[in-house]
């Protein structure tokens, strides 16, 4: 009887063994496909849902991932948890291509602020679309990201990377006031470093569009190209080099910088620029790029020192009601304390349709030179007007085609300048004025032509 038993057992143990369980998920098959580390993989066809983010490992290299040729969408669940769809770490020469990341925002957006200083936006923002950290080597091309929550590729302490023929729309999350946070678009950060965005386009993203952002303590971006994308309706800026060094922004086109009015960070105080700065910034070039209606700055160069802005066009076509952010063309400013604003070149912008003045100057050896400031002060300042009482002890502040301050967040007074051949115009102008305290003599100012201007 025992050796009866004892056969039975054995019977359904093989039985158990050959029996099949129910067939892998086609999320399944691809999570272990990306885990596999090497050579080609091919995306299903069609829309997979995703509820966990997928992962590249550290031990993946040269690695392609593309979409199957009918089309691949990967779609983040209801369900989904994780910081990105896909997340890679450590990995070497990664390449995605071909497909649309779907991050389902209407059901995963959770409204929060920024991180706070002790964190980057890597280790707080979740729900981004590709997550890259401490990658070497990674390409993105002809990938399609729709209702991001987070941003869209967030790459932190990583390098060599290419984002080529990129597609964002409708994305960004929002804080708990319904302004934006920053997110939706691409973002690197914490010193990452030789990279290019070329010739890809965003739409109604909520945030930033282009940024680099690194905090104080973290090393800076390097050694980047930004050029020939296209930027339309972006709530923040469209395009920031932050604590950088060695970038170009090139070639880029804009327009609806700033829009949805409501979606503006006003009380972060995060005003719209189509072209920005921040942190310490250097050795760097902005040139040739054209944005229209811009409810806020054209170009604000906060931290931006020895370096050059050149042939750029910022147009706003309407009156000043139409940009209830707006300000003036081209600010200096000096926030960060590792750096003077000296050694930058603004040599021939347009600047057509501002709503305070055109050109703001501080610290030396500027060269301000053949530019062209058209209908200035759309504000129609000193008005009545609320937006012209900001600085009632400068008077000539906001109606000003240049004018040279004491300084900004630190002082820093107009001196050494060069400041010739500029073509100004615009309503109540004060041609060239000075803060109190600064003197016109102590800079070369020569051969500008000014003329007043009462169109609107």
């Amino acid at each position: 009887m025992r050796l009866f038993w004892a056969t039975v057992a054995a019977v359904l143990a093989a039985w158990v063994l050959v029996v099949p369980g129910p067939p892998p998920t086609r999320e399944a098959v691809l999570r272990r496909a990306l885990l596999s580390g090497a050579g080609v993989v091919e995306l299903p066809a069609g829309v997979t849902e995703i509820s966990v983010e997928l992962t590249v490992g550290p031990k993946a290299h040269d690695l392609e991932v593309r979409g199957a040729p009918s089309g691949t969408t990967l779609r983040t669940s209801d369900r989904f948890r994780g910081r990105a769809l896909i997340v890679c770490e450590s990995a070497r020469r990664i390449r995605f291509t071909g497909f649309t990341i779907d991050g389902n925002r209407a059901a995963l957006e959770r409204r929060s602020g920024l991180p706070p200083s002790n964190l980057s936006f890597a280790e707080f923002t979740r729900g981004n679309g590709i997550l890259a950290l401490r990658v070497t080597g990674l390409s993105v091309a002809s990938v399609r990201f729709v209702e991001v929550p987070g941003f869209a590729v967030l790459a932190s302490e990583s390098r060599e990377l290419t984002f080529d023929r990129v597609e964002i729309a409708d994305s960004g999350s929002r804080n708990a006031l319904g302004r934006n946070n920053t997110t939706g678009g691409i973002l690197l950060e914490e010193g990452t470093e030789n990279f290019q965005i070329t010739r890809s386009t965003l739409r109604n993203v909520r945030g930033n569009g282009i940024w680099t952002h690194s905090r104080y303590t973290s090393p800076r971006n390097r050694n980047g190209l930004i050029a020939e994308n296209h930027l339309e309706q972006i709530g923040r800026d469209a395009a920031q080099v932050g604590h950088a060094a060695r970038v170009r922004v090139e070639n880029n086109t804009g327009r609806l910088i700033g829009f949805p009015v409501e979606i503006v960070d006003v009380e972060g105080r995060g005003m719209p620029v189509a072209i920005d700065t921040a942190g310490n910034t250097d050795d760097s070039i902005y040139q040739r790029n054209r944005f229209e209606e811009i409810n806020g700055k054209c170009i604000d160069l906060d931290g931006f020192h020895d370096g050059e802005v050149r042939a750029n066009t910022c147009a706003n076509r309407h009156t000043a009601d139409q940009y209830p952010y707006g300000h003036y063309g081209i600010v200096m400013n000096n926030s960060n304390p590792d750096m003077q604003s000296q050694g930058v070149r603004i040599v021939e912008n347009e600047i057509d349709g501002a709503v305070f003045g055109g050109i703001f100057v501080i610290g030396s050896k500027n060269l301000i030179l053949r530019n062209h400031l058209r209908r200035l002060n759309l504000a129609h300042c000193p008005s009545p007007s609320a937006v012209c009482s900001y600085a009632p002890d400068q008077p000539d502040l906001l109606r000003s085609g240049i004018y040279l301050g004491a300084g900004a967040e630190r002082p820093a007074p107009a001196h050494t300048n060069v400041i010739e051949e500029n073509d100004i115009s615009g309503f109540g102008l004060q041609c060239i004025a000075a803060a109190p305290g600064v003197s016109l003599e102590a800079n070369t100012i020569v051969r500008n032509k000014c003329k007043e201007d009462r169109t609107r």
